[in-house]
């Protein structure tokens, strides 16, 4: 019997486990910090969140041009209301779809923004086809300078998803390998897996439209 009670003082406890378990990862974290690997949960983060922040900030660009560039069609093309009214509707909700970087983590309001955007660009798209059929439209100097502004946005919002999703693959692969994974759970329990662009087709690259 006393020694049925010794061996079951002897085993640890859950408790005792996990404490022992934290104890041994603190360890690790506090041996790693030299190298920098303790910082770089939250060094990722910020990289990852500067670069949304620059995505924000050519999808904001993009839409600032469309209210002159409706405009400048209307003048020329009154009777494409229906066009006109597709491209301020679809950027109003655009507008209205905000994801900052608190809120990067949230599956379904990313896709909300990533699908606002998407048909704001289609409705983009349709306009600009439209404008085919309008030649003094299409020779207007407004309307040139509104036509190379937009292509310059689009080829930066490329350019800054790209980067974004670059960023966004190290953090999440950071949170989801070792010691990363240790050191998160441990340091910064707060930090989530960030949402990314779902591919789409000639996503890479700006619409192509002849004028």
């Amino acid at each position: 019997m006393v020694s049925m009670l010794n061996a079951g003082a002897l085993r640890p406890t859950s408790a005792a486990a996990r404490l022992l378990g934290a104890l041994t990862i603190l360890l690790v974290a506090a041996g790693l910090s030299g190298c920098g690997s303790i910082n770089r949960v939250p060094t990722l983060e910020e990289q990852a969140k500067s670069s949304w922040s620059e995505v924000q900030n050519q999808y904001q660009r993009r839409a600032d041009l469309i209210p002159n560039l409706v405009e400048t069609v209307k003048g020329y093309a009154q009777q494409e209301k229906d066009v006109l009214i597709g491209v301020t509707e679809a950027r109003a909700k655009a507008s209205s779809v905000k994801v900052d970087a608190s809120t990067v983590s949230d599956p379904q309001k990313f896709k909300e923004f990533q699908d606002a955007q998407n048909q704001l660009s289609g409705a983009l798209g349709r306009l600009l086809v439209t404008v085919e059929k309008y030649p003094d439209l299409k020779s207007n100097q407004n309307f040139l300078a509104l036509q190379s502004q937009l292509e310059g946005t689009e080829n930066r919002i490329a350019v800054a998803r790209r980067d974004y999703i670059g960023a966004v693959q190290a953090y999440n692969t950071e949170l989801r390998t070792i010691p990363g994974r240790w050191i998160a759970a441990i340091l910064y329990p707060e930090a989530k897996p960030m949402e990314t662009f779902s591919a789409t087709p000639n996503a890479d690259r700006p619409p192509n439209v002849k004028f």
